[in-house]
């Protein structure tokens, strides 16, 4: 099926991916896991709430841990300008979405909607800014996360995906065809210049399937192995490291106390020029997920984090990947 050509200029204009906010059951153990063994940086905190950046992000959080039912309860993105959020309102209203001004602490006017699967989606411009830290090499702890890079989601029908989140302006760098049916099993989209900001997987959803934080070097996957499987995390390893086909990416996937998964990445490549043409990967290609070869466990494909408020039903394509035994 062929990709949607892309909306260079899109109905209002986002600049990236921003920041998550995870329900997670025990405050204490997921401090623990995101400070301690990843390196995250405490922003604020109380009793219920924990901000966390990494170590290049200016903005005041990348990840908000809150207590409560282990879910994921929003994906938030930033806008290029105020004005893109009153854009963004009108044509989310204009397609029959709920649309409402949030207060969220640190951040300026926000705007909360949802995709055509029900995941909560919100918009901001103005996030308070922190003191760079890049610099402070003595707050390098754990597998020294940079910045955060992208979420994935599974979803029931990717070709959908596509086209929604593609009138937003969100290209594709890198696409997964079922040869059989025609239909995308998977997809990459980007803002920022990377190979995705969001990417889609074929599954049961809609369902956070990973966050993915960036890191300087390969080496910081193999010290963050040492540390979690000397500090009692080793079921906490889920698969990798290796090197993905898609992407191109050096991975590691990881799952925090309640589950949640995470990637730890690096060294993909650039895609900001507006007519980069999608690379297509067949389904079968062994190289597509691991360019060595090794095929993704079984949970890869079956489970994910459920959204607030979203029923996930089950995938209308019917494709098997390859799944390592």
């Amino acid at each position: 099926m062929p990709i949607p050509a892309p909306v260079l200029y899109p109905p209002f204009n986002t600049i990236r991916l921003s920041h998550v906010t995870l329900g997670v059951a025990d405050l204490a153990a997921s401090k623990a896991f995101y400070v301690d063994v990843l390196g995250m940086q405490v922003t604020d905190e109380d009793a219920d709430t924990l901000y966390l950046r990494a170590m290049e992000e200016r903005g005041h959080h990348s990840v908000v841990l809150a207590r409560g039912a282990a879910n994921v309860r929003v994906l938030s993105f930033k806008v290029y300008a105020e004005e893109e959020l009153d854009k963004a309102y009108d044509w989310f209203e204009q397609k029959g979405h709920s649309v409402a001004w949030v207060e969220r602490p640190y951040q300026g006017r926000t705007l909360l909607t949802h995709d055509i699967f029900g995941i909560p989606i919100e918009f901001y411009f103005m996030m308070d800014r922190l003191e760079p830290i890049h610099q402070k090499y003595a707050l390098y702890k754990g597998v020294k996360p940079l910045r955060i890079d992208h979420f994935n989601c599974f979803v029931p029908n990717v070709d959908e995906a596509v086209a929604f989140w593609g009138e937003m302006g969100f290209r594709v760098t890198e696409y997964t065809e079922d040869e059989e049916s025609r239909h995308l099993w998977a997809a990459w989209m980007h803002r920022k210049g990377g190979v995705h900001d969001m990417a889609f997987t074929n599954g049961t959803g809609p369902r956070l399937h990973h966050l993915a934080f960036w890191v300087p070097t390969p080496l910081n996957i193999i010290d963050l192995l040492d540390l979690m499987s000397t500090t009692g995390y080793v079921p906490n390893i889920e698969r990798g490291p290796g090197r993905h086909g898609i992407s191109n990416a050096f991975f590691l996937y990881i799952r925090d106390p309640d589950g949640h998964r995470i990637e730890i990445y690096c060294s993909d490549y650039q895609t900001v020029d507006p007519d980069l043409e999608p690379i297509k990967w067949d389904l079968k290609d062994p190289q597509r997920q691991t360019l060595w070869g090794a095929a993704a466990p079984e949970s890869w494909f079956t489970e994910g984090s459920l959204f607030e408020g979203a029923a996930p039903r089950e995938a209308d394509l019917n494709a098997t990947p390859i799944v390592a035994p």
